[in-house]
């Protein structure tokens, strides 16, 4: 516990000190006063509690100071001022710069978020997902694929086509790649990224976010373009990743989408599926896809199927994916060849 203060005679008895009598703390307990009751304040906020204690206990018990100390005090506080102001150090600001430069936006934020001191919330991207299409990609249009693709994440499934289709054409496909691969993302790394493109816009965000990546996330911002805008990015894609186009495609129209086809699309799409392959299809499906694809085949075929099902033994759901996957890519092949059109499916 701090000693009480002594009085106002008590200190014109105390032999006023010189400024190099005084410890460090004494010093800065002076400034403060010098500086006067706000500023004083106001800069005690900037401690933790046991610095303020023992600020305010040598502010208490501190001897009256003469002119001479009073000067030397101010003097050597405005001095530090001059050269803080005016050296050279090293900074996260300057760190992420030198970075962004020498290896791109994400990486540099990959690493910042490892080494940096500085925090933001990952809310920090909202400002960025608010912006129209137009407005994001003339924000992301310097950077790398893998920084747009995270942002795309982010993004409505509409805005992510929008953005997607107002980047160079040479760029598109690579985004779609890195989005489709993109794996789980530090938490770090996003509040960095949020920090440095929110900066560059301005304003203070709110709201959290949750990141969202990957094949189902490429999937939805590609159903959400045109046909011919989305059959020329994953033809090019085809041609470097035909695995990962494949894994795009089988998320661009699942096994479940079938039910949102017309009759007549869907009798088109069964007279290519084999009945005992339909069967093993159909047997993990919900009844309503069950119902509208048995419904686009004759009464008899219909029941064939049905008995197959019925006959079934134990199938596994890899076997079971496996064969919902076959159908998928008759469908895709009669879209592909314009036999079909998928536009109605949701």
């Amino acid at each position: 516990m701090a000693n009480p203060a002594p009085t106002t005679d008590a200190k014109k008895t105390q032999k006023a000190p010189k400024g190099d009598e005084l410890s460090p703390t004494q010093r800065l307990a002076a400034l403060l006063i010098l500086l006067g009751e706000d500023t004083a304040a106001t800069l005690l906020k900037q401690f933790d509690d046991n610095e303020r204690e023992l600020l305010c206990a040598e502010m208490a018990n501190l001897p009256l100071l003469d002119q001479k100390t009073q000067g030397s005090v101010l003097q050597e506080f405005t001095q530090m001022a001059i050269d803080a102001s005016s050296s050279v150090g090293g900074s996260v600001d300057y760190t992420r710069a030198v970075l962004e430069k020498a290896v791109g936006l994400f990486k540099a934020a990959e690493i910042i978020g490892r080494v940096g001191t500085k925090r933001t919330s990952v809310a920090a991207m909202q400002q960025i997902i608010d912006l129209d299409a137009v407005s994001i990609c003339n924000l992301l249009k310097e950077e790398d694929p893998q920084t747009i693709s995270l942002v795309i994440s982010y993004l409505s499934a509409q805005k992510g086509s929008e953005v997607l289709m107002t980047l160079p054409e040479a760029v598109r496909e690579m985004v779609v790649e890195k989005l489709a691969t993109l794996a789980s993302t530090p938490i770090e790394v996003v509040e960095t990224l949020g920090e440095v493109l929110s900066g560059k816009i301005g304003a203070r965000v709110s709201r959290a976010l949750n990141q969202t990546g990957g094949v189902k996330s490429a999937a939805a911002v590609l159903n959400a373009m045109g046909k011919e805008q989305r059959q020329t990015i994953i033809n090019k894609m085809d041609e470097r990743t035909p695995d990962l186009v494949r894994d795009i495609r089988m998320k661009m129209f699942t096994f479940d989408d079938l039910q949102t086809l017309d009759v007549k699309t869907l009798q088109k799409v069964m007279r290519e599926v084999d009945a005992s392959k339909l069967a093993i299809a159909l047997s993990a499906a919900t009844e309503q896809l069950r119902t509208a694809m048995l419904g686009a085949l004759s009464k008899r075929a219909a029941e064939t199927v049905g008995d197959e099902i019925g006959n079934l033994g134990k199938i596994s759901l890899r076997e079971i994916e496996a064969t919902q996957n076959y159908i998928i890519d008759i469908v895709r092949k009669l879209e592909a060849d314009g036999e079909i059109t998928l536009e109605t499916a949701s």
